[in-house]
């Protein structure tokens, strides 16, 4: 398949549309699904955001016009990471500027089968393995005008497709970057694990540096199938100047079990709408979340967990940290339906704030229509104990030192979930760099 070798001029207008829909050199039915999520989000564009969702985000200084689809980038100059050389992968792929510059599967895991590489030329290339997941399980590419946005200018992606029964004993690495400034990221990450498979995904952004500006309009979907185990991390680290939006959906079959841990650390605004969908007997989903806001980021998740299925469990646990004048917003939603009995749901969001002008908004939610179910809810909000940090500095410890502390005791009911050693000293390290910015 042909990429695109030009810059698609911004606005996201019909004229814009059309040269890069004809830059792009794609099969038919591509371009059909990208003419209907077109379609789709001019309608939306003259429609309301959802105020339950939106209402507490200012999107009134969001420019779509500033930002462009740019040109293909030969490699990720520069870019600092903070998992890409930590370790051993099974394989990797690099994305920059929403281009697929470089992917690496090891032989072993292409006898078994197992697809791991470039979404823009795998889509196309097992068109009859992957079509049948693509928008049409996980994420609605009509749900709002974020999420037709992406399915109408989608540039490239991670796709990752585990056949049945075939067990992916060493993690893969995906990292998505932004290199150009004012560049457009729509990058599109879709995991597929088929019945009884299992594997572990680490995804990455960073920026190129930390003046550069940006717009990621992201999806991802993982589908878990029966008895499948997928361990997915993302960690969100793009510099303060870049807007983050994404949908995020994950689907799980019967028995099967989904780790699902995010790390939100980067971007001015960022928005994720996270779902959970139980749909098999049986199934199970941990989600898990870090988030360290400072100087001005406004840091906002909605999340669902839906009960489709009797006995089904998930179990949610946000922990957030806030400085300076950042704000983080939480709204959390547990949905049984009316056949899901046994159902166990648990949601749970933690903000420690460590200035008087930070800010955490948490509003957790139960919409229960079966009668014999366990769900319960929380959220706390507190500030930093002053008398712990005089009590560790009259015993030699620097405040920065007792911060860093007390703030790692704060994560490390998150960190304890996680069972990949190589996330858990990532976010580590990463958090304790951030506590240092500004002292």
């Amino acid at each position: 398949m042909a990429a695109s070798a030009t810059v698609v001029s911004p606005g996201f207008d019909q004229a814009t549309f059309d040269r890069f829909l004809a830059a792009r050199g794609e099969p038919a039915w591509v371009q059909d699904n990208r003419r209907q999520a077109f379609a789709a989000y001019q309608e939306h564009l003259h429609s309301e955001l959802d105020p339950e969702e939106y209402k507490r985000l200012d999107l009134r200084t969001f420019r779509p016009e500033r930002y462009q689809i740019a040109a293909e980038s030969s490699a990720a100059a520069g870019v600092a990471t903070l998992m890409r050389d930590r370790a051993e992968f099974a394989g990797a792929v690099t994305h920059v500027d929403g281009h697929c510059v470089s992917a690496t599967l090891s032989d072993e895991l292409k006898a078994k089968g197992v697809l791991f590489g470039s979404l823009q030329s795998l889509l196309v290339e097992q068109r009859q393995k992957l079509e049948p997941y693509f928008h049409t399980r996980a994420v609605d590419p009509e749900r709002d005008r974020f999420s037709a946005w992406h399915a109408a200018f989608w540039t490239g992606g991670t796709v990752l497709f585990v056949p049945r029964n075939v067990e992916v004993n060493v993690p893969l690495y995906s990292l998505i970057t932004l290199q150009k400034n004012a560049a457009a990221d729509f990058s599109h990450t879709l995991v597929i694990l088929e019945d009884g498979a299992s594997a572990t995904l680490l995804e990455e952004t960073a920026s190129a540096s930390p003046d550069t500006d940006g717009l990621h309009v992201g999806a991802i979907e993982l589908i878990v199938g029966a008895g499948a185990r997928l361990r997915y991390v993302q960690l969100q680290n793009w510099n303060q100047k870049v807007r983050h939006f994404a949908h995020q959906s994950g689907r799980v079959g019967r028995d099967g079990m989904l780790q699902w841990t995010v790390a939100a650390l980067g971007s001015k605004l960022a928005h994720i709408h996270q779902d959970v969908h139980l749909d098999g007997r049986g199934s199970t989903a941990q989600v898990n979340g870090v988030t360290f806001a400072t100087d001005k980021q406004v840091l906002s998740y909605y999340t669902q967990q839906t009960h489709h299925q009797p006995d089904t469990k998930s179990d949610l646990l946000y922990k957030e940290v806030c400085r300076d004048k950042s704000r983080v917003v939480w709204r959390g939603m547990i949905k049984v339906d009316p056949d899901a009995q046994k159902t166990d749901g648990y949601q749970r969001n933690d903000a420690l704030m460590l200035s008087a002008d930070a800010r955490a908004d948490a509003i957790p939610g139960l919409e229960i229509e079966a009668d014999d179910v366990r769900c319960t809810h929380g959220a706390t909000a507190g500030r930093v104990d002053d008398e712990q940090v005089f009590y560790a500095m009259c015993r030699g410890i620097s405040r920065y030192e007792a911060m860093h502390m007390i703030v790692e005791g704060f994560f490390a009911g998150v960190y304890d979930r996680i069972p990949v050693e190589l996330v858990r000293e990532t976010l580590s390290q990463a958090v304790e760099r951030k506590l240092g910015i500004g002292d």
